[in-house]
């Protein structure tokens, strides 16, 4: 894969331009195959690794020397304030979708300071950088649900913050910095406070996919048992790609806002257990079993989506509710070993915009 110069500036007539962190990643992938359908021309910036780290957006990327290429990547880290001060400077974005960060919230207990530094300073490092540039850019803050920790639900947009995590802590300095730089400074910043949202693209140690990828590998004979952690935390799961819509959506109004996104819906890790291995045809109590190396020193018990402001405002309604995201991603999982999926999953679907590559 070749990444384009920082001086190579493709034309862009008429079209908006839009710089997405965390662009190798679950959201940032579904986010850049969405923004090419709109006409945009999308810049993403990844860091630089030894190995490829690009295989959720290989299926949309085009050489940058080819007329038709539309996603450009840059070689960057949210924790270099001079590389990202160049960056916006020299692609003059019309939209920053700020998604990159460090994100698995039992991982930032055991590296908290590099969390602080990528996931709350990282956010300052942008705001500063395009109140600094000038130019009229719109940004999205990719908050979390974490932020209401202990915080009783259903959570709205109301809700005081009680994180439980560095990584929850992290999220809402990030949060409140895009409202000062919003206030403060007339920035068009919007926090989208998005619930758990899951996909075939999740990444492997998300407890979701670790259950669907363990249930495949089950089948396949190449797993004994699946160990998990606390079975009893409930979370409103709802699908990526429709979450997708909503931040491009918020960056569509006049005014910028903050926005609870998710299914109104809450479940425990135990059902999304029971439902996925009822649906591949296992008996789940025959292979899960508890590790409480898995458990967060601080839990968060329930989280569950007030959709209200997104629903007056701006019309969503998300589709995909949680039987049809386990099945989602069973099918994919089942079907990326050669197993013979259920294909209910599958047909969910079929003929949308975004593809599960």
């Amino acid at each position: 894969m070749t990444l384009i110069s920082i001086k190579e500036k493709p034309k862009s007539k008429g079209r908006k331009k839009a710089l997405i962190t965390g662009i190798t990643g679950q959201d940032g992938s579904y986010l850049a195959e969405f923004l090419l359908t709109k006409g945009y021309h999308v810049h993403g910036i990844i860091r630089r690794a030894s190995t490829f780290n690009t295989g959720r957006i290989n299926h949309i990327y085009v050489d940058p020397h080819e007329p038709q290429a539309n996603l450009f990547l840059h070689f960057g880290d949210l924790s270099d304030a001079e590389l990202i001060n160049n960056l916006i400077y020299n692609i003059k974005p019309d939209e920053i979708y700020h998604l990159g960060a460090q994100s698995h919230v039992r991982v930032s207990f055991d590296i908290p300071e590099y969390t602080g530094n990528v996931t709350a300073l990282g956010t300052i490092r942008l705001l500063e950088a395009i109140r600094r540039s000038g130019h009229k850019i719109k940004f999205y803050q990719a908050s979390s649900s974490e932020m209401f920790g202990s915080a009783p639900a259903p959570q709205s947009e109301e809700t005081p913050f009680k994180p439980q995590s560095p990584y929850a802590c992290a999220k809402v300095y990030a949060y409140w910095m895009a409202k000062n730089y919003c206030h403060g400074y007339g920035l068009f910043a919007c926090n989208g406070i998005l619930f758990n949202h899951e996909s075939p693209r999740r990444g492997e140690t998300f407890v979701t996919r670790k259950i669907t990828r363990g249930i495949a590998n089950i089948l396949a004979g190449k797993q004994k048992k699946l160990y998990l952690g606390n079975l009893n935390a409930k979370r409103d799961w709802g699908f990526a790609p429709e979450y997708i819509e909503m931040m491009w959506l918020m960056l569509q109004q006049s005014r910028p806002d903050d926005y609870v996104v998710g299914t109104g819906e809450s479940h425990s890790v135990k059902e999304f257990v029971e439902k996925a291995f009822k649906y591949a045809g296992l008996n789940w109590k025959k292979y899960v079993q508890i590790d409480r190396r898995y458990f967060r020193p601080n839990e968060v018990d329930y989280l569950c989506a007030d959709i209200s402001r997104a629903k007056q405002k701006l019309k969503w309604n998300p589709e995909v509710k949680f039987n049809d995201l386990v099945k989602i991603m069973v099918d994919y999982d089942l079907k990326a070993l050669g197993i013979a999926a259920p294909g209910e999953g599958i047909k969910i679907c079929k003929g949308k915009w975004y593809s599960h590559g």
